[in-house]
């Protein structure tokens, strides 16, 4: 023993988790598979060969879209005597449009909050569950039981997503400024998860700001080795954005890794996206 206190070093960020076939799927859909025809059919010969170039195997492939299939995301088409093929169903595009508008968005909170008021019968407590889930799933924080609170530029998506979902009549939606007796930093880090939201940019970064810096290195785009890396990135990417719903800046703590891990997505997808979509098209 020397007396002296020992400093434990930094605990590294955690791992991405590693993707599943399934959201991989859905992924490629939303990045490429629109593109292959007017309805979005893939062959699913063609799913299993570029789902294998990102590391998932034909019977993972498989057993994920039946999986999708029975989730009401994915139908089956033959089009023509052609192999069968899959395209998102309607519901899924909707999904995927949405998904559209928030993940390739970069935010400009202006200050303002928007509330979301809420009350639902006990007669139709599943209703409430899923009022909860979605609000969640948008990116509110929990303010107090039957309020939850967002950065007032998710209003239309919140309008939009409330409507197609048929909860408008449990729900009153306000647009304000916080006037509480706490500092809205404070307030903030009640409402949100600031630490969980902090842990999943940092796994992104540790996962994707290398690849990136090998990128800045390379002159050349090959198609397939920007599709291998852009797909696992986007897929890593699609939910932080809900996760992270655009807090103001001078709320957040000094050391938020949100705007790096923001540019380095979207650093990825400007270098990448369109060489990968020829490698998808030619597949």
């Amino acid at each position: 023993m020397t007396g002296v206190a020992e400093h434990s070093s930094p605990s590294p960020p955690p791992a991405a988790p590693r993707p599943s076939p399934g959201s991989l799927i859905l992924t490629f859909y939303g990045a490429y598979g629109r593109g292959f025809s007017s309805e979005g059919t893939v062959p699913v010969a063609t799913l299993i060969r570029l789902l294998g170039a990102v590391g998932v195997d034909p019977p993972s492939v498989r057993s994920a879209v039946s999986r999708l299939k029975r989730r009401g995301l994915l139908t089956a088409e033959r089009p023509g005597s052609k192999s069968a093929g899959y395209a998102p169903s309607p519901a899924a595009r909707q999904l995927l449009d949405d998904g559209d508008r928030r993940i390739y968005a970069r935010p400009r909170p202006d200050g303002n909050w928007l509330l979301a008021v809420f009350s639902v019968p006990e007669s139709e407590r599943q209703r409430r569950h899923v009022l909860r889930s979605r609000l969640a799933r948008l990116g509110f924080g929990n303010a107090a039981p039957g309020i939850w609170i967002a950065p007032s530029h998710l209003e239309e998506e919140t309008r939009h997503t409330l409507a197609r979902l048929e909860l408008t009549p449990y729900v009153d939606l306000f647009r304000g400024s916080h006037a509480g007796f706490e500092p809205t930093a404070e307030a903030v880090a009640r409402w949100w998860d600031l630490d969980a939201i902090a842990a999943q940019h940092r796994a992104f970064l540790a996962a994707h700001e290398p690849v990136l810096r090998t990128w800045s290195r390379r002159r050349r785009v090959p198609p397939e080795a920007a599709y291998r890396d852009y797909l696992p990135a986007l897929d890593a990417w699609r939910r932080l954005p809900y996760a992270d719903p655009g807090l103001p800046a001078s709320l957040l703590p000094d050391d938020w890794p949100g705007e790096r891990s923001a540019k380095v997505f979207f650093a990825l997808h400007g270098k990448l996206r369109d060489a990968g979509a020829e490698f998808a098209r030619a597949a």
